[in-house]
């Protein structure tokens, strides 16, 4: 499905009250849940930081307190499953949002599987959170961190285990990967282990500006070719890439958007693509580049004109890492996004912006 349209992925959830009394295998508030380990549960990589429980986090719903280390982790956040893995822990269900990876696992995080069975996939129909197949992994912690879980989604699940909601202070699917990796980190007892692979990724960011001192004071912009012109906002993890790597974004971005993760602009706004780097997440290489290209209005601006664009394929390993953008699928996006970004900065209008080798 496209990528401009997540905020629809959790946009109703319909469960019965007998379904969940008799999924239940814990018990939680509206506002807050409390969970335990199954004595019969045996799911991989359950986390051994027992001194750090009870654990309470707060989110957009209220609070939710992890009474134990859990062992059979659900994932409704469409990337939180990476930063349950790169924690040495693997999901017993994850949700699936692009790729169609086996257990929605990356290339670059199937490593962390260790010889594991792969998660259980969800898909999300457009109503919702499946409640059923939740229900019957029968787990004692669900993860919905980068989500857009609505209230009554939060609570219905929060009646057979306790469900860590978004943060409140960001847009719905806006979290940071950063904050997402750390929350994910208390939830599991390993708030200082997380700490550790945010800091790990932080210091190639910042080896990466080190190397591209070009990229200070240099503006940029990420959008997509769906239904029009899709741009996305300050909030959005995507953006987020290109800020962390020194680049600032349009002054009237989240103005014209407004509080989303990104929205589409219409073609009076297409000077806030026209900045010293236009990053295109788009369905091909070939086709959907000779359309942006054959807009006569867009053609004229002087990102084209002067071959500041990057292209990334969605549908590919490299553009779903962009996409998912979490503290495991970062450093493979860097490996490929540095260079073609440096290319497309370096002052020179014949240098070409070359698509990776894989």
């Amino acid at each position: 499905m496209p990528r401009a349209t997540r905020a629809s992925r959790l946009s109703g959830l319909l469960a019965s009250v007998a379904l969940l009394a008799v999924a239940a295998v814990g018990c939680g508030s509206s506002g807050s849940g409390s969970g335990s380990s199954s004595a019969d549960a045996k799911g991989p990589g359950a986390s051994s930081a027992s001194g750090a429980f009870p654990v309470t986090l707060d989110h957009k719903y209220g609070s939710t307190t992890i009474e134990s280390a859990p062992r059979r982790i659900v994932t409704v956040g469409l990337t939180d499953q990476d930063a349950v893995l790169a924690l040495g822990t693997v999901p017993v269900g994850t949700t699936e949002w692009l790729g169609g990876y086996k257990g929605a696992v990356g290339p670059w995080a199937q490593d962390k599987l260790g010889g594991a069975a792969a998660p259980t996939v969800l898909k999300d129909t457009g109503t919702g959170p499946q409640v059923e197949k939740i229900a019957a992994l029968k787990p004692d912690l669900i993860l919905a961190v980068y989500s857009g879980l609505t209230k009554a989604q939060y609570e219905s699940l929060s009646k057979f285990a306790p469900v860590v909601a978004q943060p409140k202070a960001y847009n719905d699917y806006g979290v940071p990967w950063q904050r997402q990796t750390e929350e994910i980190g208390k939830a599991l007892g390993k708030a200082a282990e997380a700490k550790a692979l945010v800091s790990g990724v932080e210091d190639k960011f910042a080896a990466a500006r080190k190397a591209q001192p070009a990229f200070a004071g240099a503006t940029a912009v990420m959008a997509t070719p769906y239904e029009g012109t899709f741009v996305y906002g300050t909030q959005d993890t995507r953006s987020r890439i290109l800020s962390d790597l020194g680049f600032s974004l349009p002054k009237d971005l989240d103005k014209v958007i407004g509080d989303t993760f990104g929205a589409n602009i219409s073609k009076e706004r297409f000077d806030l693509l026209d900045q010293d780097v236009a990053v295109w997440i788009v369905p091909d290489l070939t086709t959907a580049i000779a359309k942006l290209h054959g807009d006569r209005i867009y053609a004229d601006l002087d990102v084209v004109k002067q071959g500041r664009e990057v292209f990334i394929q969605e549908s590919g390993d490299y553009g779903n890492a962009v996409s998912l953008s979490t503290v495991l699928s970062i450093p493979y996006v860097l490996d490929r996004l540095v260079p073609q970004l440096a290319a497309a900065v370096d002052g020179k209008t014949a240098t070409k912006v070359e698509q990776p080798a894989s």
